[in-house]
């Protein structure tokens, strides 16, 4: 068993296997910088600040800025990390890949599972929130809202979530017409998001009174630590950049710089939002209600057309982050299926459009139930968690990965080496702790499973080959060697 744990796939092989330098598996490569940057963007920016600025604001008061900008260390941080790896293994993976080039079989499965939450248990989280902003909007148009047995979870109240479902299933549909339509969308919808949290600035900060920020830390330490690792949700998604390596023109130059553009911009935009926020309306009137942009608009220029805007904004948004995020699933377990570590129904491209369009459906239908019946606070803990502990092993790799392939290329190498990696692990330690301990018996059990599944699939179908894999130690140089001449 241990040596099928620990066996890895050179990142000569990876890219090999992958295409990554040509047109591989169907896959086109149809995307710039501008697109992906939009793409990342179009990841990052939706539920967390819409709908869980008002969960932060609950954690730490007016201190959310704080735990925003420590929330964006930690991403800063692991950037680099997902910014080098991306640039030097630029492949549809993302962590996974990289844990299989560094770290073994068995680690690279569990951070596939672990992706499972960031990705596709977060685009059931997302959902949620889209359908409370649709209601916003419906109000504010025609004064109409969806009752609430077809817009809620069973657990508040009604019978399913059905906005949660609809939008799930038409970028689903977007996904599979194919990766030009679907980045296109994308771009759009970022770029108008974008203007209307701007919006939100000017009008939240023409009624900024500094009073509303005293006193600042007022939950103390603790405060500021749990409402970052909430915070923490608001940034999750900056890494599906790296998913997009197949389908990017001159991806070892363009996905590290789309990275560090990506979490430049959303992290200045955060803080100013939570800073304007806060000053407009006090925290205790902010924390725990829903749709709290709109909210704060409607007081500030005592109308319903302003928020309006806002949660036209945010529907649109949220409807993107969904969609993004979607499409790193379906990358991440195309490349996981390639292995044969999961069925090979995911790898499966469509001649026609150039999309995983089997793997695509079966993602829109699995999250799909969870998003209709489960409210937003149960998995929001849980899928942070999920992204933190994947984020961890991306740290991990990029050390790993300078000290078994020392002359592997690398078109953008981090600053201070090793530095920001092992910073990075400790920020991920400290907002993990921050979770909870019930999110950390759900994560355990959570990774019980995945272990099982690898136990009991993973390793049994698995199609490295013995050319090409080595137990990770002293001789992995070796089998990097080996595979290149191969």
């Amino acid at each position: 068993m241990r040596p099928r744990l620990t066996r890895v796939k050179s990142p000569d092989v990876l890219i090999a296997e992958s295409g990554a330098d040509l047109e591989g598996h169907g896959l086109r490569r149809s995307m710039g910088l501008f697109q992906l940057v939009c793409f990342g963007v179009g990841a990052i920016v939706g539920t967390g600040i819409f709908v869980g600025l008002s969960d932060t604001v609950a954690e730490a008061g007016p201190a959310t800025v704080v735990s925003f900008a420590l929330a964006a260390v930690t991403c800063v941080l692991t950037a680099f990390s997902f910014a080098e790896l991306g640039g030097a293994i630029p492949v549809s993976g993302s962590s996974y890949s990289y844990a299989y080039a560094t770290l073994g079989e068995g680690a690279a499965f569990i951070t596939g599972w672990c992706l499972l939450l960031e990705y596709g248990v977060s685009v059931s989280a997302v959902a949620v929130g889209w359908g409370q902003y649709l209601n916003e909007l419906l109000h504010s148009v025609t004064g109409w809202q969806l009752p609430a047995a077809l817009s809620t979870s069973p657990s508040e109240g009604g019978v399913l979530n059905l906005p949660a479902v609809v939008v799930i299933v038409l970028a689903a549909t977007l996904l599979v017409r194919g990766v030009r339509e679907s980045a296109r969308a994308t771009a759009a919808m970022a770029v108008l998001k974008l203007g209307v949290l701007a919006l939100f600035c000017a009008i939240a900060f023409a009624a900024f009174e500094a009073g509303n920020l005293t006193p600042f830390a007022a939950h103390g330490v603790a405060g500021v630590t749990s409402g970052a690792s909430v915070a923490f949700f608001s940034y999750i998604g900056f890494d599906a950049i790296t998913t997009a390596g197949e389908e990017v023109k001159n991806p070892r130059r363009t996905i590290p710089l789309a990275i560090m553009i990506c979490i430049g911009v959303v992290t200045l935009l955060y803080c100013l939002v939570a800073v304007a926020a806060i000053g407009a309306m006090s925290a205790d009137d902010v924390a725990g209600k829903p749709a709290a942009l709109s909210l704060i608009v409607n007081r500030v220029t005592d109308s319903a057309v302003g928020g309006g805007i806002i949660a036209f904004g945010a529907v649109v948004a949220i409807a993107s982050v969904v969609l993004a995020v979607m499409y790193g699933q379906t990358r991440i377990l195309m490349s996981m299926s390639r292995d044969g570590l999961i069925p090979r129904v995911f790898e499966r491209i469509s001649p026609a459009t150039a999309t995983p369009v089997a793997g695509t459906w079966i993602v829109a239908a699995v999250f799909a139930v969870p998003a209709a019946v489960v409210p937003l606070d149960v998995v929001l803990d849980l899928t942070t968690i999920g992204t933190l502990a994947a984020m961890v092993v991306v740290n991990t790799s990029v050390i790993a990965l300078r000290r078994s392939h020392p002359r592997l290329a690398r078109p953008f190498r981090m600053p201070f080496f090793p530095l920001p990696p092992l910073l990075g692990i400790a920020c991920c330690g400290y907002l993990i702790y921050g979770t909870g301990a019930a999110a950390w018996l759900q994560f355990g059990v959570f990774l019980l499973v995945g272990m099982g599944l690898y136990a009991a699939y993973g390793r049994r179908h698995s199609r490295l080959r013995d050319a090409y894999t080595t137990p990770s130690g002293p001789h992995q140089k070796r089998a990097s060697t080996n595979s290149s001449q191969s």
